[in-house]
């Protein structure tokens, strides 16, 4: 039993020790990884290059997976490019296979002497989060040296026989066995090494050994299925395209494995070898000898999962979850869909007018739908949000993540209360038959020319806004609310005149002004942490009356 744990005990450090070093890469150099992929898609062979290397550096061809499937799923390439970048992360995987498979336990702690050492002394810096990289290096030769020694005892154990003679010459078994593991360890590599480990301990023998590492490829693809069940379309063609692929290599292969036994493994260096170089044989294979049927396999799964009818703006466009590990590139495409989600609130503002001016019914109705898109905005970027590693963050990131929630927060409310809005307009204006005097219109049309502008310079602010810009939409907050009030004032002189029209439209007046300032608050919010951070806020009751509009504390 405590063999077996000590066995248990080192898989788990050669996953974790993966785990640390496909993370610790992604929050490096994640983004500069998927410009280089992205850079890369011309053709079918520089996209299978790029797979390879991106892979290799991850270490990891889910990883890959992932990125390559948000690209498809935002547009930016093909399903057959996307199929080809696979067959390359295949072969990274396999690369780092054959790499650590030679003896370099004696890097293990150098490694991991200087990646804690960095981690420790500069954990919120790059050279921090390199050092975890170094950590997870460490680890993963630590792992598979206690592997092997954990795997000599299990060797003379009688269980070992018996599951050994269960098993027989049972190939489809062995490639099940293969594909759970692969599925339960999230890492195709790590199995493998792990297999080819216990073969060089003959814990396995080798023609299991292969086997398994067909099963292992298989439970890699199956294990990227599963982690994009959920997702678009277009992502799940990818991975669905990439089993695919595995499946068809597995039948090529499988024929194979007692002619490799008989011809290759005799003249390889050690059994260990012998593995990892079968499994690089594999994925060359399917990789090579399979990338002509990339457009091939690329019209048969767009016909078993053809893509959805999609109306524009139904769903979030930015935010791609393969970017969450990077979280400085995730907090990038959450400004970007926070933008979109202003842009929105642009057109529901400019509509409102509309309405008001021409007793619009169905662009007040198309107007409530867009309100709904608004919140779906807001609910999808706080949830991404909500997923981006907080331990990462630095302080300045810290502060921008509460400024993209505070803005979509904000720019949520400004479509509830334009939403209601629309509801007075149809109530107490449309449904009546009255209409607003020719002064009192001219009055909310010049508030909301300066609401407009209000929220494309609020816009600019969050986007990448000077202090200048901020104090700019600041001073127009205090300008539009004097003019509010002049206003008001004005619809009540006209009141007292007993003017017909102002008097038939006094409650929705009243309340379009209150409800128009409140908005101008809602947009003029976005100047505050940047005056707050430069040290130019308002004290006093000019800051209370800033957020005046329910700025959230985050």
């Amino acid at each position: 039993m405590k063999h077996l744990l000590n066995l248990l005990a080192a898989i788990a450090l050669l996953v974790w020790g993966m785990h640390l070093v496909r993370t610790g890469v992604l929050r490096v150099f994640g983004a500069n990884l998927r410009a280089w992929l992205a850079r890369s898609l011309g053709n079918r062979f520089t996209a299978a290059l790029s797979g390879i290397g991106v892979t290799a550096l991850v270490q990891s061809s889910t990883a890959t997976a992932l990125m390559t499937a948000s690209f498809v799923g935002q547009g930016l390439i093909s399903l057959p490019a996307a199929l080809a970048v696979m067959r390359g992360a295949d072969i990274g995987t396999a690369l780092m296979a054959v790499l650590l498979s030679f003896d370099l336990s004696w890097l293990s702690p150098m490694f991991i002497f200087v990646g804690v050492v960095l981690f420790i002394t500069r954990q919120a810096s790059t050279a921090g989060r390199v050092g975890r990289i170094f950590i997870g290096l460490g680890l993963m030769l630590l792992a598979l040296e206690r592997i092997v020694q954990a795997s000599d005892p299990m060797l003379a154990s009688p269980v070992t026989a018996v599951v050994l003679e269960a098993l027989g010459k049972d190939l489809l078994a062995e490639i099940l066995i293969g594909a759970v593991l692969a599925i339960i360890s999230y890492s195709s590599l790590a199995v493998v090494l792990l297999i080819a480990a216990m073969a060089a301990s003959q814990v396995v023998p080798v023609d299991m050994a292969l086997g398994l590492v067909l099963g292992a490829n298989v439970g890699n693809g199956l294990a990227a299925v599963l982690t994009l069940a959920g997702a678009d379309t277009e992502v799940k063609q990818v991975t669905v395209g990439n089993l695919l692929f595995k499946l068809l290599g597995v039948a090529v292969m499988a024929p194979f494995v007692g002619l490799w036994l008989r011809l290759v493994q005799p003249h390889m260096p050690g059994v260990a070898h012998g593995v990892v170089l079968f499994h690089l044989a594999y994925n060359v294979i399917i990789s090579v000898g399979f990338i002509g049927l990339t457009q091939w396999v690329a019209r048969l799964i767009a016909r078993l999962l053809p893509k959805p009818a999609r109306l524009p703006g139904q769903r979030p466009h930015h935010l791609d979850p393969s970017a969450l590990s990077t979280p400085s590139l995730a907090m990038s495409l959450a400004v970007r869909e926070a933008l979109t989600q202003a842009d929105v609130v642009e057109n529901m503002l400019a509509g409102v007018m509309e309405v008001i001016r021409h007793n619009d019914e169905s662009l007040a109705m198309r107007l409530r739908e867009m309100d709904d898109e608004v919140d779906s905005l807001y609910s999808a970027i706080k949830y991404y949000l909500t997923k981006i590693p907080r331990d990462d963050l630095g302080e300045k990131e810290s502060r921008r993540w509460a400024d993209i929630i505070s803005f979509t927060i904000n720019m949520e409310q400004i479509g509830d209360i334009i939403e209601r809005i629309v509801q007075d307009v149809e109530e107490k204006k449309i449904s009546k038959g009255v209409e607003f005097s020719e002064a009192g219109m001219a009055e909310i049309s010049d508030l909301h020319a300066r609401l407009v502008n209000n929220l494309r310079l609020s816009m600019g602010v969050f986007l990448d806004g000077t202090v200048r810009d901020a104090q700019r939409l600041l001073e127009e907050k205090g300008h539009f609310r004097a003019l509010e009030r002049t206003y008001a004032a004005n619809h009540l002189a006209r009141l007292a005149e007993r003017a017909t029209q102002s008097m038939e439209t006094s409650s929705l007046h009243i309340d379009l002004l209150s409800d128009l300032r409140r908005i101008n608050s809602l947009i003029s919010a976005t100047a505050y942490p940047i005056l707050e951070q430069a040290g130019a806020l308002p004290s006093g009751r000019e800051r209370a009356v800033g957020h005046e509009g329910g700025l959230p504390k985050v």
